[in-house]
This record gives structure tokens, C-alpha cells and sequence, in this order.
């Protein structure tokens, strides 16, 4: 979240919307790639870690931001930061934008309904 409360949420692929997640990397730990991923689909360099929210598994979204792709399951760590940065700057071509959203309007974003799930189960831990 940044200074006035707002949640940072990611474009996939021109097609969906999400919380900044990603693939932990060979050698990395869930936190490691946390920060990795918000700066990659970011653009964020600034992040002091609030807290650890939870995890949970979801399959992928599906092609063209519909449905899921049953083939894979995936686990999500979250991760609560706080950052002073307000300018976004995405550096990877799979996540072209980024937006800073107020709380209320979060899950209405989100494509995926896991996600809507989990973030309407941690938001007032934010």
C-alpha cells in the first residue's frame, strides 16, 4: 500500500488484473520473490515489509483473461509492504500497467475470483 492507503494492482498480459504475484525463482524465498515482482511489475524500489498476509492456490487465469487454466495450480504468498513511491513505472512487458486502487474498489478489479476471495478475507488486515 502506499501513503494514502491505496492497494498497488497489476494488468497481466493486456487481459486481467491482479495483486502483484509471480514465480519464486532458484534461490529465492517467497518474501525475496515478492519484492522481485512488485519492482519488475512496478516499477516500486521502495518496500518495508508490514507483514506476511497468508497464501493460497488457485489455478491460472485462463487465455484472454478467461476462466482458468486447469493445468496449473499455483500456490500465491502475499505479503503486506508499505512504500513512500507513488510513480509507477511497470518494467515487464507481461504486466504493461500498474494502478494504485483505494480498498473498497479492489475486488471489483481483481479478474480472477480467488483472488476476490482472498483479498475480501485480508482487507481490513490492511
Amino acid at each position: 500500500r502506499n501513503g494514502e492507503g491505496k492497494i498497488l494492482a497489476v494488468n497481466q498480459n493486456g487481459d486481467s488484473w491482479s495483486l502483484p504475484k509471480g514465480q519464486i525463482e532458484p534461490g529465492e524465498d517467497a518474501l525475496t520473490a515478492a519484492r522481485r515482482e512488485i519492482t519488475e511489475e512496478s516499477g516500486i524500489t521502495n518496500l518495508t515489509l508490514i507483514k506476511p498476509l497468508s497464501s493460497y492456490q488457485r489455478y491460472r487465469i485462463g487465455k484472454g483473461g478467461v476462466g482458468e487454466d486447469k493445468t496449473t495450480l499455483v500456490t500465491i504468498h502475499m505479503f503486506l509492504f508499505r512504500t513512500s513511491q507513488s510513480n509507477l513505472a511497470p518494467h515487464d512487458s507481461e504486466n504493461p500497467e500498474a494502478r494504485w486502487v483505494v480498498p473498497d474498489d479492489v475486488p471489483s478489479l481483481l479478474t480472477h475470483p480467488r483472488d476476490k476471495q482472498f483479498f475480501e478475507e485480508i482487507k481490513f488486515e490492511i
